[in-house]
């Protein structure tokens, strides 16, 4: 049972397994390294990066998030408006302060190793941390990202009968593995999906901090959208893509008392496509998102969550909290069934998990049954099915900032359609997320978040000849 405090992460932007995963696993390998040796006493650190980190890795900034990671900075915490600052000193001087505390010698350019035609058997994201001692020994790991920010090592890789997500799965009051589970519990004890959820975190945790989480969440994705509407400018990276939402905000706000915004039965969804797309231009520059489930799918469920707020006439805070608990459900199914990993299954693990996690919990708060519910969820992947993972030039910014405002609006259609229906669907939302799955195992590598294919190939764009080397420095994110 995944926990929401596990599902929505704060974290760095662009992309949750190639920046976000990375940084957490470059702070587990140091509180690991710890253990073993005096910090003092490390005298090299190398970093090799396989598969998909190393293919994507440079637009990605794997390479500097991970660098981040080992100056004691973690995703949750860093002020990317200084991330240039932090990464100052490894450039300019090829020095490294590990933890902030003891310096050492570090060439981006010997000390990285790309390893992009090499895929470790667990995962395509994966990552190998050294570090030399002054003794001449070494001390390694190797740790898979493996979607959404979540992390695990080559011994939980290994041991894959272990329940590394949630070893207390079976203490929870109402435990689902699946959504006819989650339906049958829902139905038993008279629960929504958003109370059945409550009630499972409020297992480990006082409701008081499950809400104070929530309500945070909730307010760095107003930060998120407002930062975006914001900002204007070119992204980094190379492709010279420009910021829309500043513009499109500026048009909008200019045109809400005109009487054409009265009239136009569909304005709602022009401000839907600015919400989701200030996030993502936030996230693709480098700023602070939440991972929901990913980044590169981060402006869904804020832009469905904002339409929420600014359209709809029941909005509450309490509405927030539960629109995040049904989506947790839904995203829980998704992970533990299939996967939410671009790099495993495409964009449809992404932006399909992201539409139906949304798609449900607006049904929920539009009066939707718990089978209503599931069926937006079904509806939300079933429509995405195939998708790729194809961004130009390794980058979160095309086609990815786009496809989450077309996300949103089709969650927000999911969560319409399945509340004129009775909750019954052909498909179950079950068979839907298993053949996600499938439908990943089938696709091409080369569509999924390794750049070799689709748009990233074929699209008449200035892609960035380097594909390997020190990542973008996002400045003044």
């Amino acid at each position: 049972m995944i926990s929401v405090f596990d599902l929505f992460k704060i974290g760095i932007g662009p992309s949750s397994s190639h920046t976000v995963g990375p940084m957490v696993a470059a702070n587990l390998f140091l509180t690991s390294l710890i253990k073993q040796a005096e910090l003092t006493t490390i005298q090299r650190i190398e970093i090799e990066l396989y598969g998909s980190l190393a293919a994507t890795g440079k637009g990605h900034a794997t390479d500097t998030a991970i660098l981040l990671g080992l100056l004691g900075h973690t995703p949750s915490t860093i002020d990317t408006r200084l991330t240039s600052d932090y990464l100052a000193p490894i450039f300019s001087a090829k020095q490294l302060a590990l933890s902030g505390m003891h310096t050492i010698d570090f060439d981006t350019e010997h000390d990285i190793h790309w390893y992009d035609e090499t895929v470790l058997p667990y995962h395509p994201n994966a990552l190998t941390l050294r570090a030399t001692l002054a003794d001449d020994s070494s001390y390694q790991q190797t740790y898979y990202s493996v979607g959404g920010g979540f992390v695990i090592n080559e011994e939980d890789a290994t041991n894959p009968d272990e329940d590394h997500a949630s070893p207390t799965i079976a203490s929870v009051p109402y435990p689902f593995n699946s959504a006819a589970e989650l339906l049958e519990q829902c139905r038993q004890h008279e629960l929504s999906i958003s109370e059945l959820v409550l009630a499972n975190e409020c297992h480990f945790r006082d409701k008081t901090a499950v809400f104070e989480y929530l309500d945070q969440i909730w307010a760095v994705m107003q930060d998120c959208v407002t930062q975006g509407c914001d900002n204007g400018g070119i992204l980094p990276g190379g492709l010279d893509v420009k910021r829309r939402a500043k513009d499109l905000h500026q048009q909008l706000d200019a045109e809400k008392d005109q009487p054409i915004a009265k009239t136009d039965k569909l304005a709602a969804m022009d401000w839907v496509d600015l919400y989701a797309l200030a996030v993502n231009e936030e996230n693709a520059n480098g700023g602070k998102v939440v991972t929901a489930p990913t980044n590169g799918a981060a402006g869904i469920i804020p832009a469905v969550l904002h339409y929420y707020r600014d359209f709809l006439p029941n909005y509450s805070q309490d509405g927030v909290r539960k629109f995040l608990l049904n989506a947790t459900a839904i995203g829980s199914l998704i992970k533990q069934n299939a996967s939410i990993s671009g790099a495993e299954v495409g964009c449809q693990g992404e932006v399909g998990s992201a539409c139906a996690m949304a798609g449900s919990a607006l049904a929920e708060i539009m009066g939707g049954s718990p089978a209503k519910c599931l069926n937006a969820a079904e509806i939300g992947i079933e429509h995405n099915l195939g998708l790729t993972c194809d961004p130009i030039g390794g980058l979160v910014q095309v086609p990815c900032i786009e496809r989450n405002a077309m996300g949103a609006v089709k969650a927000i259609n999911a969560a319409r359609l399945a509340c004129r229906g009775n909750g019954q669907h052909f498909v179950s939302l079950d068979k839907v997320i298993e053949t996600m799955k499938v439908t990943g195992a089938d696709m091409l590598d080369k569509y999924k978040e390794t750049s070799r294919g689709g748009l990233a190939v074929y699209a008449d764009n200035r892609i960035p000849t380097a594909t390997h080397g020190v990542s973008v420095k996002y400045s003044q994110c």
